[in-house]
């Protein structure tokens, strides 16, 4: 039987020494509590890099699109005589690499050829073979080239059209070298907005044909991409605007996309674009074309026309409307159109 005396000794060391559960309880449940939140950050460090590195996937298909190779020439395709061309960028960065097609008769008139993206020198959808044949039938020499992103020797990535306007630049001085007095730029989606940005840089064009004009600003980019990928613009748009310059080494701030919705040129431009254009909005080649001032300048925007497929549509008009204002730049009259039918 206890004793009084001794009931205060058991109660201190009852206080002293209570049960082992009683003590590790509240450490196993701060052990789980710290698992668990370890865990969440890990999950959500990991969707965050997922994402990151998704994105980052999707910039570098931007910079270095799918292109197929060259599945003709023109001697194949149209029995025209042709050279094989190369030559260095105007920025000496990259090499760029064509075919040349002299007229039949000695001429000093050529046609530039700029290929739209996702595209190579052929852009069958055009289809490029056709108009080099037409023009060859003009007197005029052609010239058809890869830019850096469509070529198989050197290739290099996309930029929006700041190298790629280099690389024009160098078509054109290198026609101006072979005799041409007289260069006209006809441009094909990003291609011709390439040339827009080309032409502020050189007074050797003498007049462009641009089809379904290309400006590269993020959100035509971005409106481009979710053809592809449902993405929400937020946060997809700022990520891939952020990535690109890590694959091309050119940001948006580097084009001169902005001082070409500003400009009228010095040279005829006659714009052709399709009012259900969903790569290109035709609003914004309205609004190039009724800067321009020259009185050789015009447009011809086709309802229900679509992204460079005017000329599989329309294949006649077409024709019809180039040659008209090639014979205007040339002052040939109809001459040339009746040629051209």
């Amino acid at each position: 039987m206890l004793t009084t005396a001794a009931a205060p000794q058991i109660q201190d060391s009852l206080h002293l020494a209570p049960p082992g559960g009683l003590l590790r309880e509240p450490t196993r449940q701060r052990r789980n509590k710290h698992i668990l939140i370890a865990v969440i950050s890990s999950v959500l460090v990991f969707a965050i890099l997922l994402v990151i590195a998704f994105h980052g996937f999707v910039a570098w298909m931007l910079a270095y699109p799918f292109v197929p190779p060259l599945s003709s020439n023109p001697m194949e395709a149209k029995n025209l005589a042709y050279e094989d061309v190369n030559f260095p960028s105007a920025s000496g960065l990259t090499s760029v690499h064509g075919w040349y097609i002299p007229a039949a008769a000695q001429s000093s008139r050529t046609i530039v050829f700029s290929h739209g993206y996702g595209a190579n020198r052929e852009e069958t959808w055009v289809p490029m073979y056709e108009l080099a044949n037409l023009l060859n039938r003009l007197d005029y020499n052609v010239l058809l080239f890869d830019y850096g992103y469509a070529s198989k020797l050197d290739r290099t990535p996309a930029t929006g059209g700041r190298e790629e306007a280099q690389q024009l630049l160098a078509a054109i001085n290198y026609v101006h070298t072979q005799g041409a007095e007289q260069i006209v730029v006809w441009g094909f989606s990003m291609g011709a907005g390439t040339a827009l940005q080309a032409a502020l840089q050189t007074d050797l064009i003498d007049a462009m044909i641009l089809d379904s004009t290309f400006l590269a600003d993020p959100d035509t980019l971005f409106a481009n991409v979710k053809h592809f990928v449902n993405l929400p613009k937020y946060p997809s748009m700022p990520l891939i605007k952020a990535m690109l310059p890590l694959w091309t080494g050119t940001s948006f701030g580097e084009l001169q996309t902005d001082q070409v919705r500003q400009t009228a040129y010095t040279m005829p431009i006659y714009m052709m674009h399709g009012t259900e254009d969903d790569k290109a909005p035709v609003q914004m080649a309205e609004a190039v074309a009724a800067l321009q001032t020259h009185p050789l300048s015009g447009e011809w925007i086709v309802p229900g026309g679509r992204h460079e497929l005017l000329f599989q549509v329309h294949p006649k008009e077409y024709i019809q409307r180039a040659a008209a204002f090639l014979s205007q730049v040339n002052g040939t009259g109809d001459a040339m159109l009746a040629t051209a039918q």
